[in-house]
């Protein structure tokens, strides 16, 4: 075998079977399909569909998976077990790409608690399973489950072994999310350094999130020489999570100079895959999401607002757009300034004078007092109140507005207009600090 050119080139691998395995999360077979499509059209280099063996339900997943989704490889999971193998093999027989993915535990404690195994009767297993699944496809990762707390001396002999058997891709996990960003890059350093065939194979990282670390921990994996991550949207699977695609992806678009490396990700589909797969799992992305939250492109601070209105470069670091975010959003609060209402407004269809202006800020600033936001619908029944109220006054407005039902009946001298309670100090509004 030819050893393998290890560019700057990242493979993302999206494992469905580890995000969905999440309580709450798990999908129906037409709507892990419905997702594949979209990692599709996202352009992931592969889709890890499911593990064959636990039901036939995820069996034939993975199976029309492999047979309508024809770009990305196409990967089943499977222990390292004769029947596990067989079984992922029939699944991703239909695919264009096919691969089996084969793991076993390697840290004395999963092997002594767990598997009941000794290291020998774990590195022989491991051998076997890549030998068997190399009957199915040519494509063959093996994962070294618990890699990170495991001897680094057993490891890289199992290591060497499978590669020897045949592994095309070697997949070290942080399956507990233990390790630090350091210890990650030291951890693949020694690993890759120590093992006589490691050019023989891509190497792969797996890190999951339980102190917050896997995103970290995979880029730090990245500049130690690994060229595949396996991660999921929105970091969701078991526990905290896995490491979350868009924010790798958007690290090397945003800091090419610190992340030097290159995807096929087709980044204005990263919101929408997001949307997507809440969706399908009825499960919210956190509003604080890095990326695809809610928040991610939402500015209520007023020094923000003025900011991000002269030049969005002043608190924003990525173009919405460039995600698929729609626009940024401009929350409009107690802490919101009168250029964010104003801008609003304007968007909304309403050309205010600066009076009118200074009046729809102060009714927004008392009504986001009492209820923590205001909506659209708030602002246009302010708008007009502030509208009418000026016309009965004889006050001259600044141009033609549109006139809703509301703004009518205010106008008419029948009806009593009542300007909503005004803050007692308006200008400490619109200063929220925000940094």
């Amino acid at each position: 075998m030819e050893p393998v050119d290890h560019d700057n080139v990242l493979i993302f691998d999206t494992t469905l079977r580890d995000g969905e395995q999440a309580p709450g999360f798990s999908m129906r077979i037409d709507e892990k399909l419905a997702l594949a499509r979209q990692l599709d059209a996202l352009g992931v280099d592969i889709i890890e569909a499911g593990f064959p063996i636990a039901s036939e339900a995820d069996a034939e997943a993975v199976r029309l998976i492999a047979t309508r989704v024809r770009r990305p490889i196409i990967a089943g999971l499977a222990r390292c077990a004769a029947v596990d193998i067989e079984c992922a093999g029939r699944a991703v027989s239909p695919a264009a790409r096919p691969r089996i993915h084969t793991f076993i535990a390697t840290s004395d404690l999963h092997l002594e608690r767990k598997l009941r195994l000794s290291r020998q009767d774990a590195l022989d297993a491991a051998v076997a399973s890549v030998r068997a699944a190399r009957q199915y496809t040519d494509d063959v990762q093996f994962s070294a489950e618990d890699a990170t707390r495991s001897d680094v001396d057993y490891l890289c002999r199992v290591v060497e072994a499978v590669i020897d058997a045949g592994a095309t891709t070697v997949n070290l996990p942080d399956t507990v999310g233990y390790s630090t960003p350091d210890e990650i890059a030291a951890f693949f350093t020694e690993v890759r350094s120590r093992v006589p065939n490691a050019g023989r194979a891509v190497f792969s990282t797996h890190c999951h999130n339980d102190l917050g670390l896997a995103v970290a921990n995979t880029l730090s994996a990245v500049a130690a020489g690994v060229r595949q991550v396996e991660c999921t949207i929105n970091g969701i699977g078991e526990r905290a999570g896995n490491a979350s695609l868009e924010e790798v992806v958007m690290v090397s678009r945003v800091r090419p100079d610190r992340a030097r490396f290159t995807t096929a990700i087709q980044t204005p589909e990263l919101y929408p895959t997001s949307q997507l797969l809440t969706r399908l799992t009825g499960e919210p992305v956190q509003a604080n999401k890095a990326v695809v939250g809610r928040n991610a492109f939402a500015h209520e601070a007023g020094i923000h607002q003025d900011g991000v209105l002269k030049d969005r470069r002043t608190y924003e670091i990525m173009h919405p757009e460039d995600v698929g975010v729609p626009r940024t959003t401009l929350v409009l609060g107690k802490h919101s300034g009168r250029h964010a209402v104003a801008r609003r407004c304007e968007e909304m269809g309403h050309t205010l004078s600066r009076f009118e202006v200074d009046r729809v800020y102060r009714q927004m600033i008392a009504l986001a007092d009492r209820q923590k936001g205001v909506s659209d619908e708030d602002l246009r029944a302010i708008v007009a109140e502030v509208k009418a109220a000026a016309e009965v006054k004889g006050i001259e407005t600044a141009g033609p507005t549109p006139i809703s039902e509301a703004a009518d009946q205010a106008r008419r001298p029948t009806r009593r207009v009542r300007a909503l309670p005004l803050p007692a100090t308006p200008s400490e509004y619109g200063y929220g600090h925000g940094v």
